[in-house]
């Protein structure tokens, strides 16, 4: 150790009770050049660098044998260099092969373009080699495996299960691994345990102390797997915890109107569409309608894949709303027997003003052939500003009952007479403390949050624990599947032939088209894409375009016209992936077809599956990628909640309680499929500590609450100071 590292330690040491907040550029070995690095991650004090997990481990145990080698499958094994050979292959690149013999046989390990590593591999040293085997000439071979030595330990210390670590651009595993561990050094023992003593006991858990050693340097698999099981348990009691409060907040300082939907009054709500209702719509509206008597604000998350009729129970709640006088009459057919104005509103927000303006349709629709005294009104972002104002003013005086918007309902600041229920399409679009900015005063409206990315029951409720769930689990009579082809570039031909001889049946179709990511991978542009159909496979039949740069009201007049038949073919971005509904258009072409996620190549295909035509849908790929999980998945089912989970595997569940639509959620370990019985344990748990204590003020739970608030206060809006 250098003069400065045993400075740092000695300073560090010094600050008896403070450790956690030491910046990481105090620690031995770390420096201000890397603490800088280390910043990017977000990484500045010694707590930061305990409190960021592992992603995965390397296995050095070395601990698999010759004879059972799989073929793509994880493993490491023990053995002695017998030779090592570097070459030039082609273009000057180089190809570095090493002969390492271990106890059931020899195996070959390749690596490319990696000439500085060939010193290192001399005969006779003795090391682990670790990744994925595959066969090579009837050898089994090691393309750039992981390499642990067994005779001369680089960092000092045996290391048989490495962690590695989420990464930055900048940012090595090694500037990573060497701060926590300087961090363990100094700080592993000053975690305050946050778990009261009878829960760890009770779960058989970890101390804090041993699970932040266990978490980054594991002795053993179980020893690793205890530690995240104890943090896993931690990070989702927390979360349920935390989504209580919340919701006992709301339970506490707010309170709703009581619609009272009877008998009567959902006849003739239901006589309004032109089909029946299918058994679980009918379900679904009765726990609604279960809900809206009580004057406890109803929190209700209401799933169904794509075509299963949320879009109709949305319909039918807010119209029985706005049919409710404030004063808890039903409003019969007599206009007379009250002002309309002294009924109570409904609102609905969507994420798009292409959807938005669908809901509009929707409902006047319903109301056009009745003389019905209610009013809709249309708030978007591209209105005039007089005319959003005089807008605004119906809604503030209850002239206006059923009120459709975006975003703008929000940034409008559109204050309402009598609001009675909010609901709130695609709920992945908006989070807890968006969906709770439409309170207003002392009342808060019932809310119906609606998804159409369906939601593994366990992942429900994890995240949505302030809400109930209903699930529409059945699709309306007579509509139809949606076949799914795979169709590689080198067929593409031969699809164009079949889509043609669709388009000249009568029937209409979408071309859809990624666009153009931050890593500016070279695909086609809408434009470019449209123009060579234009002049190429469809250049026979009337093409529209729709993307997502268009004003509001270029999107709505192509919409219509292509709802109206005007076009045979309409060639977008994903800007469809949600509110289309033309019946008649039951093809379509997805070209790029792996730059899309699964979730969203499920929500496209559902735009043909509209109607009692079946629908068919072509993906068509790159003909060089022979295997994608996605595409493989996307073409073998058409179940949503199947595809769901197999999406939340591949990409990772999102920020589903805020509203980032990509990446990790903010939950530091637990995944919420892998993990779905903690999940399960600690919503029992949250519920049975939050029914004994809800506001968490018994002792032995001060310190969970200091960190659940620290945590998660701002997050879910929970109205308490941010405790460090």
């Amino acid at each position: 150790m250098s003069t400065e590292d045993q400075n740092n330690t000695d300073a560090v040491q010094a600050e008896t009770g403070s450790e956690l907040r030491i910046r990481l550029e105090r620690l031995p070995g770390v420096g201000s050049v890397r603490a800088a690095k280390l910043a990017k991650l977000g990484l500045v004090t010694v707590r930061d660098a305990l409190m960021h997990f592992p992603r995965d481990y390397r296995d050095f145990t070395g601990g698999h044998c010759f004879d059972e080698l799989v073929e793509g499958a994880h493993a490491s094994l023990a053995g002695t260099i017998l030779s090592g050979s570097l070459r030039t292959i082609s273009r000057g690149r180089s190809m570095l092969t090493v002969q390492v013999e271990t106890a059931g046989g020899v195996v070959r390990c390749v690596w490319f373009n990696m000439p500085f590593l060939a010193p290192r591999f001399t005969a006779g040293r003795r090391l682990v080699v670790a990744g994925q085997p595959r066969r090579n000439d009837s050898k089994w071979e090691f393309s750039h495996p992981d390499i642990r030595w067994l005779d001369d330990e680089e960092d000092g210390t045996p290391v048989e299960w490495l962690a590695v670590y989420p990464l930055t651009d900048g940012v090595q595993q090694s500037h990573v691994r060497l701060a926590v561990q300087a961090a363990l050094g100094v700080a592993a023992d000053r975690l305050e345990e946050s778990l009261p003593e009878s829960l760890l006991r009770s779960k058989n858990l970890m101390s804090i102390g041993e699970a932040i050693r266990s978490i980054h340097r594991p002795e053993s698999r179980s020893a690793m797997e205890a530690a995240r099981k104890r943090f896993v348990y931690q990070e989702l009691l927390m979360l349920q915890l935390a989504l209580r409060l919340h919701s006992g907040q709301q339970d506490t300082r707010q309170t709703a109107p009581a619609i009272d939907i009877d008998s009567k009054l959902d006849n003739r709500i239901k006589a309004l569409f032109s089909h029946e209702f299918t058994s679980a719509q009918k379900r679904v509206c009765a726990e609604i309608a279960s809900d809206m008597r009580r004057t406890k604000p109803m929190n209700r998350l209401l799933q169904g894949d794509v075509g299963s009729g949320k879009t109709a129970v949305a319909a039918y709640c807010m119209l029985a709303t706005a049919a409710t006088f404030v004063q808890g009459r039903i409003a019969g057919e007599d206009k007379s027997s009250a002002s309309s104005t002294s009924r109570f509103q409904a609102a609905i927000m969507a994420p798009t003003e292409l959807l938005a303006r669908q809901h509009y349709q929707t409902l006047t629709s319903l109301l056009l052939e009745r003389e019905s005294p209610l009013q809709v009104g249309l708030l978007i972002g591209g209105q005039r500003a007089a005319e959003r104002r005089k807008l605004r003013e119906r809604i503030e005086s209850g002239e206006i009952q059923l009120v459709v918007g975006t975003q703008a309902l929000i940034c409008s600041e559109a204050a309402f007479a009598n609001l009675g229920l909010v609901v709130i399409d695609e709920q992945h679009r908006f989070g807890v403390l968006q969906r709770s900015l439409l309170r207003q005063g002392t009342s808060d409206p019932h809310t119906l949050v609606m998804t159409a990315t369906p939601i593994p029951r366990t992942v429900a409720h994890a995240v949505y624990g302030d809400l109930d769930i209903s699930v529409i689990d059945e699709l309306p009579p007579g509509r139809q599947k949606v076949a799914t082809y795979r169709v590689p570039q080198d067929q593409e031909d031969q699809w164009w032939d079949f889509f043609r001889k669709k388009l000249k049946e009568g029937r209409q179709g979408y071309v859809v088209v990624p666009t153009v990511d931050e890593s500016g991978r070279d695909m086609a542009s809408i434009s470019s894409a449209f123009e060579s159909l234009a002049n190429g496979h469809l250049e026979a039949f009337r093409l529209g375009l729709l993307h997502g740069r268009m004003k509001p009201e270029q999107k709505a007049s192509v919409m219509a016209d292509f709802r109206a038949n005007r076009f045979d073919v309409l060639v977008a971005t994903s800007v469809i992936e949600v509110g289309i509904d033309v019946p008649n258009a039951t093809l379509m072409t997805i070209l790029d077809a792996e730059n899309f996620g699964l979730a969203q190549l499920h929500q496209l295909r559902g735009r043909i599956a509209r109607g009692r035509m079946q629908g068919i849908c072509a993906a068509v790929t790159d003909e060089e990628q022979k295997i994608s999980p996605r595409i493989d998945a996307f073409i073998s089912t058409t179940d949503g909640f199947l595809l769901a989970e197999r999406d939340l595997i591949l990409r990772g569940p999102g920020d589903i309680l805020g509203s980032r639509q990509s990446g990790s959620p903010p939950l530091y370990l637990a995944d919420l499929l892998r993990d779905g019985e903690i999940a399960s344990e600690a919503r029992s748990d949250a519920k049975t500590i939050f029914e004994s204590d809800p506001a968490l003020d018994n002792d032995r739970f001060s310190r969970l609450k200091k960190v659940l608030l620290g945590r998660w206060s701002a997050t879910l809006n929970l109205g308490l100071e941010k405790v460090s």
